[in-house]
């Protein structure tokens, strides 16, 4: 990122994810909440009516450029589908900031999309895809429509990366979504990553409510943490050739797995990472232990305001926070976010 502008920025822009209906989604679920809302404060929903509108998400992202943000991530719901998604990047990248897409990957099949994403100059593409083993993908990442599942995503990639050609960016990588039930794939997914000819891989471990209906399915428990260390040991011996988070990472997926909270000294959650929810609601990071901690004084809106009112300049020293869990770890390939370094000639994939 450019100098003075540090700060990253994760956007959940809709509530509804029109690709997939992922059954441990941190959205919850249609059918569940069709039937009872949450109303906890910070909790989403795929049926939130509380969106902020196209104007408003446009005119907040005009004010980024005079703002310490230097990267945003675009998530979701699926952004991809939404239909103003072009313009809105078009905004950000024309600010001079980083952007990195989060996508189911379904919607790249589509070559004006990739066309288009190329020619605005988006830095990178990150694909939703949790194993290599289509059956278990499909099973717990359903497509909403028929013919948009495991196929259909790697289909995707490989659009991107054909249509993309020897230009540096924008990168490409699949994160994965790590459960009790495909352990094998933190590393057989990053090898998938390489067949296909991406830049690189994050494997995310699973982060569950104890009171979540698949908590007990799919949680990784601590007696799980010696084979999750293996698995993630062989990962980085196997020296693929594409950009994988920091070891530390690996260290911090196990240590959360472990222990339900920890101290993270100077975490950089509020100072150099915000999550902003489809409402426009902005927290210090997407943990619902640090949410619910939040005091009401702090509670804040991108809503018809600018960037720059809302995101102070960043320490670079953070503040120490005793929730570090598994629910927050995902965060720091973010902050990092290594692939966007390039070395030499864009060497190395990276």
């Amino acid at each position: 990122m450019k100098p003075g502008k540090t700060v990253s920025l994760l956007w959940g822009l809709r509530s509804f994810c029109a690709s997939h209906g992922c059954r441990y989604c941190y959205f919850g679920t249609v059918a569940e909440h069709s039937m009872q809302m949450p109303t906890q404060l910070g909790v989403l929903s795929h049926l939130s009516p509380n969106d902020l509108t196209t104007e408003q998400v446009l005119a907040f992202a005009g004010t980024l450029a005079d703002s310490p943000v230097g990267r945003v991530f675009l998530a979701g719901g699926e952004p991809l589908l939404w239909r103003p998604i072009i313009k809105l990047i078009e905004i950000l990248k024309t600010g001079g900031l980083e952007v990195v897409v989060c996508t189911s990957g379904v919607a790249l099949n589509r070559a004006d999309l990739c066309d288009q994403l190329i020619e605005l100059g988006v830095d990178a593409v990150s694909v939703s895809l949790d194993s290599a083993d289509p059956v278990h993908n499909d099973r717990w990442r359903p497509p909403r429509r028929e013919g948009d599942g495991w196929k259909a995503v790697v289909s995707g990639i490989s659009a991107l990366l054909e249509s993309r050609g020897p230009a540096p960016r924008p990168k490409v990588g699949i994160y994965s979504v790590i459960t009790a039930r495909n352990l094998t794939d933190i590393i057989a997914v990053p090898e998938l990553a390489v067949a296909l000819g991406c830049d690189y891989a994050v494997p995310q471990p699973i982060a569950l409510d104890p009171g979540h209906k698949l908590a007990k399915a799919l949680s990784l428990t601590p007696e799980r943490a010696p084979e999750l260390r293996q698995h993630f040991d062989e990962l980085y011996a196997a020296e693929l050739p594409l950009v994988l988070p920091e070891r530390a990472y690996a260290r911090q997926v196990a240590s959360a797995v472990t222990k339900p909270t920890d101290l993270v000294p100077g975490c950089f959650g509020g100072d150099t990472l915000f999550f902003v929810q489809p409402d426009g609601t902005v927290w210090d990071c997407p943990s619902g232990l640090k949410i619910a901690a939040t005091a009401p004084e702090r509670h804040r809106t991108i809503k018809d305001t600018a960037a720059r009112d809302v995101f102070p300049a960043p320490t670079g020293c953070g503040a120490d926070c005793s929730l570090f869990s598994v629910d927050c770890v995902n965060m720091w390939p973010l902050t990092g976010f290594p692939v966007l370094s390039p070395t030499g000639a864009e060497a190395h994939r990276a």
